[in-house]
């Protein structure tokens, strides 16, 4: 038999089972961490929250629950709304980011009392009360709520969408005669298994994030937790809802039915987790609450297959568990890591879900976990944003010492000049506490290899001609529309006034004019060679870096002319060399969302490759941090290295991280809020790795960095720190705040901050002959 490809298949659960009934714990048990590692790698997450207990009044009456009361025990029915924010508010004040509200069923259809509580409160059922505290507390305090308020229907899940990130319900056990009399389910309308898998099913068509599990040791066969977590493989495969499947243990509890009831054994937990994983597959998260075992069994769960603690709260107790403590995250963390994995929080929508909030989340909910969460899903663990000036977090620990892991194993791969695949480079952009500072030596280490110690910039000059553009490209807060529908000033530059900005910084000293701008729609082809000629014959030995593959495609088809020819009369006309904007990310499925009526991936490529080929060189850029994953920014990399291996064109890699402030495609609520400093960081050192040795310089923008980040960039593989650029605008008018123009004697205090020389360079890296690097002063 072969374990791992259960998951694959459509056997029904009498077969699964039989298979499994004759397999080896062992096999199973690495066969299931097999799966766990290639779908999670040797992340164990957890959501740090708070639960509130609405109410513990509930028409079931399950004989292993201490949670359900009684009104006469209850008190108030309900938590009134001081109550709920006031536990609220202590969660966030610890660090909390999601607000778990746990109740129970309905009790209004069993309790008086509780029908009169309701209807002081001005509700007529539990879930229009928990829809106002769940709306009450997301709003008030930020924390996102997971309900988990039992059977609901697609009325329910409609009302409730838009104040929840994610929802839940147990299905517990599939099994009808546990609802018999003498069974743990009897006298509970609630548990009926059909019941609540036609919950689960309308969960999915009602496009909500879901957890949902089984409770094991209750009574069930092993047969039937298989077929309980068949049918949730089944309904997840109908509508892709599952965000995580729970394997709890029974707990005896004192004072009720099943007190005297035998706990299931360490051994009977990990067999079921383990075939929920060779069920499920590698992707889905599996959960088991970390409270409910001695801590020295939690690295056997982790084998078997887990890679989910649950929520665990330093506020709150488990309500559902009382006798049983959380455990101190730092025990837990330290539990994780004796395993061999790394804790890591999430959110209550999974990583899954949220990268696809806006598919799976109402749009202000998805607006919201979009702003929380970097390109794994996860929430950003640090408040840093790129171009606002924030300072920047400190260190990680450790000492750059190389790992064992994934990520040890990729680095000793590229070290050896080994291509690296879209996998391993994943694996690098994954990399945190020591696995990240073992990146970032590696990166500094090859920066030094290529570039030696001495840091470059270049003085120049930006002359962004128009802000006018016909595109609309959802990330960019510079471009104003048309000129028939503006958002905001607009303007289009004379080309009078182009050739004295260019005389201008020629004055100053700088070496280079960079000239870029919106596709104004009276642009053709010969107004990117009349604003060549103008610099040109106002500063005739100045270095024009000009116009992106969008400029010049645009250019060419607007004259007939195929691209050779259109870039050969660009160059006589003075062009010197291209800027790699445009590139954004070079993936179609990113294109197809953030810029769709822009260059494809493949036409930024071969304007590249032409550019190259008539003796024009060229930088490259990637824009990250808004809607896109890792895989694509390995994707980006490997094309950039693949045509820097044919052309050589090359001479520098610019890391562009996303400033979101301004931008239309966050604002209104479709992007990420640009990359972690952790991504921003790697970015720059995971590109000296993949383009090592092929592409010699990586530049850090101080414009997006700020100048403490820009420090940190240099240390982590990057050697250039840009150009003075004197009229910086397009960052700004994304809401960055890191000024127009930073100037040669900035520069030199930088390059002194991570203790290195500096020298100015030309466009093309070469040094500056007959005119010294000056002071410049503010426009």
């Amino acid at each position: 038999m072969i374990l791992d490809e259960l998951h694959s298949g459509t056997e029904a659960a009498e077969g699964i089972a039989a298979q499994l009934l004759r397999s080896d714990l062992d096999e199973m048990m690495a066969v299931a961490e097999a799966m766990t590692l290639a779908g999670h790698g040797r992340r164990v997450t957890y959501s740090r929250k708070v639960f509130i207990p609405l109410t513990k009044l509930c028409r079931d009456v399950c004989h292993y629950c201490t949670f359900a009361t009684t009104p006469a025990r209850a008190g108030d029915a309900y938590l009134c709304a001081q109550d709920v924010l006031a536990i609220a508010r202590a969660g966030v004040a610890s660090g909390c980011r999601e607000a778990l509200f746990t109740l129970g069923d309905r009790p209004e259809g069993r309790y008086a009392p509780a029908r009169e509580a309701l209807q002081r409160l001005g509700h007529d059922s539990t879930l229009s009360y928990l829809a106002e505290m769940a709306q009450l507390v997301l709003r008030e305090t930020g924390l996102l709520p997971h309900l988990n308020p039992g059977l609901m229907s697609a009325a329910d899940y409609a009302m409730l969408r838009p104040h929840a990130a994610s929802m839940g319900i147990m299905l517990e056990s599939s099994a009808d005669r546990l609802c018999e009399r003498g069974g743990p389910h009897f006298g509970s309308p609630d548990k009926v298994p059909q019941r609540r898998l036609a919950a689960i099913e309308d969960a999915g068509r009602a496009k909500v994030p879901f957890t949902t599990g089984i409770l094991i040791g209750i009574g069930e066969t092993r047969a039937e937790q298989v077929d309980a977590l068949v049918a949730i493989r089944d309904l997840h495969r109908r509508y892709g809802h599952i965000q995580e499947v729970i394997i709890q243990n029974f707990r005896a509890k004192a004072d009720t039915k099943m007190m005297a009831h035998d706990e299931p054994p360490l051994e009977d937990h990990i067999w079921a987790i383990a075939a929920a994983r060779l069920i499920l597959g590698p992707e889905m998260t599996i959960q088991a609450p970390p409270n409910l075992h001695e801590r020295a069994d939690l690295a056997p769960l982790i084998r078997a297959g887990v890679n989910d603690w649950g929520g665990v709260s330093p506020v709150t107790p488990d309500h559902v568990n009382p006798e049983a403590p959380w455990p101190h995250l730092e025990i837990l963390e330290h539990a994780t890591r004796a395993a061999g994995r790394r804790l890591s929080q999430r959110l209550a929508i999974g990583p899954r879900h949220a990268l696809a909030a806006k598919d799976w989340a109402h749009p202000e909910m998805a607006k919201r976990v979009l702003r929380l969460i970097d390109a794994r899903g996860l929430p950003k663990p640090d408040e840093w944003a790129a171009g606002r000036g924030d300072p920047v977090p400190e260190p990680a620990g450790g000492d750059g010492s190389r790992t064992k892991g994934a990520v040890g194993a990729v680095l000793t791969k590229a070290e050896s000049r080994e291509a690296l695949t879209e996998s391993d480079i994943e694996t690098l952009f994954d990399a945190e506490d020591e696995d990240l500072l073992a990146v970032l030596a590696l990166a500094d280490g090859l920066r030094q290899e290529a570039a030696g110690d001495t840091l470059t910039y270049a003085v120049n000059r930006n002359i962004n001609y128009t802000n006018i553009c016909l595109y609309r490209c959802g990330f960019c807060a510079f471009s104003k529309g048309s000129t028939r529908a503006m958002r905001g000033p607009a303007y289009r530059l004379d080309l009078t006034e182009v050739g004295r900005r260019a005389a201008e910084a020629w004055d100053r000293g700088a070496t280079e004019v960079c000239l870029q701008g919106g596709i104004h729609p009276d642009y053709d082809g010969n107004t990117y060679l009349d604003v060549l000629r103008s610099v040109r014959e106002a500063a005739p030995d100045i270095h024009i870096h000009a116009f992106s593959p969008l400029e010049v495609t645009h250019g060419a088809r607007t004259l007939g002319l195929p691209l050779e020819d259109y870039l050969v009369r660009l160059k006589a006309a003075g062009l010197a060399s291209l800027p790699g904007t445009a590139a954004e990310i070079l993936d179609p499925e990113i294109r197809e969302i953030i810029c769709p009526d822009k260059v494809t991936a493949d036409e930024w490529i071969e304007v590249m490759r032409v550019a190259h080929s008539v003796g024009l060189r060229s930088t490259a850029t990637i824009m990250f941090g808004h809607v896109e994953g890792y895989r694509h920014w390995a994707r980006h990399l490997l094309r950039i290295r693949a045509l820097q291996d044919e052309t050589g064109g090359f001479t520098e890699f610019v890391p562009l991280p996303f400033v979101h402030m301004e931008s239309p495609i966050w604002q209104n609520g479709l992007a990420r809020s640009g990359p972690s400093y952790r991504e921003a960081l790697l970015m720059h050192a995971v590109a000296r790795i993949v383009l090592h040795p092929v592409i010699s310089n990586i530049q850090v923008s101080w414009v997006k960095m700020g100048p403490e980040g820009a420090a940190a960039a240099l240390k982590a593989g990057a050697n250039d720190m840009g150009g003075t650029l004197m009229d910086e605008s397009i960052t700004r008018a994304a809401g960055g705040v890191n000024g127009q123009e930073f100037g040669p004697a900035e520069m030199r205090a930088l390059a002194a901050a991570v203790g290195r020389s500096v020298r100015q360079r030309t466009t093309l890296y070469k040094p500056v002959q007959g005119r010294a690097a000056v002071s410049t002063q503010a426009l």
